[in-house]
């Protein structure tokens, strides 16, 4: 039997997870909070797991750590110099923890993305396998290093270039690196280039291994953009340990509930694609597809405490949203209902309909007021001439600054543009989502 090892993707926070075996005992690497994919996993493997291991406490999604140690028995490592409420095998660099008799960890001290970040070398019959880098080195890049606040983001960045040159130092050219982030989250400095590497490969190509530290700081900082605003409340709800997640269905709301929740104010969501919503949807309704950045975007638009009810064509959409969720701390929605937007409503005349178009439609028409709800990097990019600039997650907070009239409202490619005329046409605005690739906007003369 050879070293096993596979990853559990979790591709809407652009993070993996780690399953390191023998044949027989396994290791679960940052684990999700959802824990059936990897007890599957193990199960489909025939391994028993025997240890979990936290590179750092994480701050884009709640840790499933804490709760698979204890449904398994196995021994949860983290890192010593972490404050935490819950029991841990404590760990520090340099220690090694056994696995089996051929399996083993090592730890290794790499601050920069925290400041109690490790990493463990995976060696199997005495030989290094790989290493998990969590939020350190990563492919092509590194993890940023401004979550803990901007007044530590250039000292963790040059903690972060001397972790990145350590691990280099330490490792053999050929050893496989396995990072936690890097496949669209936003714990990333920058997106990832390749979908594998090796430490030969990233002194290569990384600029935390051809620049020096002066240098790689100052490009790793001009660079980062802006990160989800429930981000703040992970890191401390890890080091409190989180608790087996709940998936079970939520209470069924019928159509009378759905309007009194709307006309409460709370947040009632479309799960379904935004053409859809767009062809059909419940007044007051909000637009964020499950074919989309659901976590994300709608994570970090709504505003904290606000009810939450889901709509879905079917339970098993619902379900996808309630496990999407839950990744980053938002339990239990308050009420769901399924089916058509005939069945959530009391009347016609509470269906809707939202104006799609595209980038051509927009330059065919020239309406007066464009809405351009993307982040601050990508406006700073490039951006239509006269457009007003607000990125979605501060729409909620800022539509009196949206001119009077009709609104279109772009992105750059159509989700958030959704979301964001839903949000408009909630507050009694006309608005036109415009759904189209922002390449486009060139092409149509913009």
């Amino acid at each position: 039997m050879t070293l096993g090892t596979a990853v559990v993707e979790t591709s809407s926070l652009g993070d993996r997870t780690y399953l390191v075996h023998d044949g027989e005992v396994a290791v679960v690497v940052d684990p999700q909070r959802d824990l059936d994919r990897v007890l599957t996993l193990a199960g489909r493997l025939g391994v028993r797991i025997t240890h979990v291991a936290e590179t750092h406490l994480h701050n884009d999604y709640v840790s499933g750590g804490l709760a698979l140690s204890r449904l398994t028995g196995a021994s949860y490592l983290v890192a010593a110099a972490e404050e935490v409420a819950f029991a841990r095998v404590p760990v520090s660099d340099g220690d090694r923890i056994p696995v089996s008799d051929r399996l083993s960890l090592t730890a290794v001290a790499t601050p920069g993305h925290t400041f109690h970040h490790l990493s463990y070398a995976v060696s199997y019959d005495d030989a290094v396998a790989g290493v998990c880098t969590g939020g350190s080195l990563l492919f092509g890049t590194t993890g940023r290093t401004d979550l803990l606040g901007a007044g530590h983001a250039r000292t963790l960045a040059h903690h972060q270039h001397a972790s990145a040159r350590r691990l280099a130092d330490l490792l053999p050219d050929g050893t496989p690196v396995w990072p936690t982030h890097g496949f669209g989250s936003f714990c990333s400095a920058a997106p990832t280039d390749a979908g594998t590497s090796t430490i030969g490969r990233e002194k290569r190509v990384n600029p935390v291994l051809r620049l020096h530290a002066d240098a790689y700081a100052d490009q790793l900082l001009a660079g980062l953009g802006a990160y989800p605003a429930y981000y703040a409340h992970m890191g401390a709800r890890n080091a409190q340990g989180a608790d087996l997640i709940d998936l079970s269905p939520v209470r069924r709301a019928g159509a009378d509930e759905l309007r009194a929740r709307i006309e409460a104010g709370e947040w009632v969501v479309d799960l379904r694609s935004r053409k859809a919503y767009a062809y059909r949807h419940l007044a007051g309704t909000l637009s964020f597809g499950l074919d989309g950045p659901l976590a994300t975007w709608l994570g970090w638009t709504l505003p904290p405490g606000t009810p939450l009810t889901l709509l879905g064509d079917s339970p098993r959409q619902v379900a996808a949203a309630q496990r999407e969720l839950a990744r980053i701390g938002i339990d239990r929605p308050a009420a769901a209902a399924t089916g058509t937007p005939e069945d959530w409503s009391s009347s016609p005349a509470e269906l809707l309909e939202t104006r799609r178009a595209t980038f051509a439609g927009l330059a065919a028409e020239r309406p007066a007021v464009v809405l351009d709800v993307r982040a601050d990097d990508e406006w700073r990019a490039g951006h239509l001439a006269g457009a007003v600039h607000i990125p979605l997650p501060q729409l909620t907070s800022r539509l009196d600054e949206v001119p009077a009239g009709t609104v279109w409202v772009h992105c750059a490619a159509g989700y958030r543009a959704a979301s964001a005329a839903s949000l408009l046409a909630r507050a009694g605005r006309d608005a036109v989502a415009v759904d189209d690739d922002w390449v486009n906007a060139s092409a149509a003369g913009l």
